[in-house]
């Protein structure tokens, strides 16, 4: 019985926020590693192990830990030398609201019961035994956020929209793993400068095309912005804006007529979209086992030119 299933037979009100099949990643945080670097599926596995998910008890608010991406036991999935992993999250639903409300409940209360209401000390008490007595009935529930590691060309990749997100991976991943060779991607080139340059002269760099979306903001206090949404993007009026003191924080992009995304000022990759020529490709498979497979191995090897390509157009890595 896979461990997910074996949850929902134990925790049957855990609520389970998952994709039956393995979908593209969304958004990319990008990170470096050595390439190639040495460090094997085995060796990360048994890092891994300490770290394992395990279902939050009655009074966690809060548990995270790597679980099988799988759900047959190993922490990491191996396909054509790419490490696939997951890091399991389990949240208490347990609303502020409804801990007052309860409170208020039971000041009300005391209050008859005493004569008087409870002051502000006994109040935050009360609150804090509210909370405690909420806990364990509390809704749960259950996410998961994926992370690549490419040791080939030396890439980790965490599907999520925000750093902070991506943080609690990286968190996890430094504790696991001793010294830990990992760095943030850095280029020679701001990707401000760069997207406004792209823009300025309406020409988009060897293997990209422009698309219809972008954000164009001020850098003056006004921070006033401007936004293109599935609009044309004329070049006079983009000219005009940059001419004003606007510059490119957002733009919508296409790698070789394969995946559509939109990079922004922080060097990260959002709303990433595999294209029909690379859907027309795959490969016929018969067993969901096969299917992941195939996915893995595609967008790995997809996005590993992708991100290899965008380097080179930011000017390639800046040195330490």
């Amino acid at each position: 019985m896979s461990h997910a299933a074996a949850c929902r037979m134990s925790f049957p009100w855990i609520l389970e926020i998952t994709e039956s099949n393995f979908m593209w990643f969304k958004n990319l945080q990008i990170y470096r590693l050595p390439a190639p670097w040495a460090y094997t599926p085995e060796q990360l596995e048994e890092a891994l192990a300490s770290q394992a998910f395990v279902p939050a008890n009655s009074n966690e608010l809060l548990q995270q830990g790597w679980d099988s991406p799988r759900g047959n036991g190993k922490l990491v999935h191996v396909v054509n030398k790419q490490m696939l992993m997951m890091l399991g999250t389990e949240k208490k639903l347990l609303p502020s609201s409804v801990i007052n409300q309860v409170a208020k409940a039971k000041a009300a209360e005391l209050e008859e019961q005493q004569g008087f209401p409870p002051g502000k000390k006994a109040m935050k008490e009360l609150k804090e035994r509210v909370a405690d007595e909420l806990l364990p009935r509390a809704f749960s529930i259950r996410g998961n956020t994926w992370a690549w590691i490419d040791p080939v060309n030396g890439w980790l990749v965490v599907d999520a929209a925000s750093p902070n997100k991506a943080d609690d991976i990286i968190k996890l991943l430094l504790k696991a793993v001793d010294k830990m060779p990992l760095e943030s991607v850095r280029v020679q080139s701001s990707p401000v400068a760069v997207m406004t340059g792209w823009l300025e002269s309406d020409e988009a760099p060897y293997n990209f095309t422009i698309d219809q979306d972008t954000e164009l903001r001020a850098t003056g206090e006004s921070k006033a912005t401007v936004r293109y949404v599935k609009h044309s993007l004329d070049p006079e009026d983009i000219r005009r804006h940059i001419a004003g003191g606007k510059q490119c924080t957002r733009l919508a992009m296409t790698w070789n007529s394969r995946i559509s995304f939109v990079l922004t000022e922080q060097l990260a990759i959002k709303s990433i979209k595999p294209l029909d020529v690379i859907k027309e490709g795959e490969t016929i498979t018969y067993s969901d086992d096969e299917r992941f497979d195939n996915d893995i191995m595609l967008m790995t090897g997809e996005l590993a030119k992708m991100l290899a390509d965008l380097v080179e157009a930011l000017g390639g890595e800046a040195k330490a």
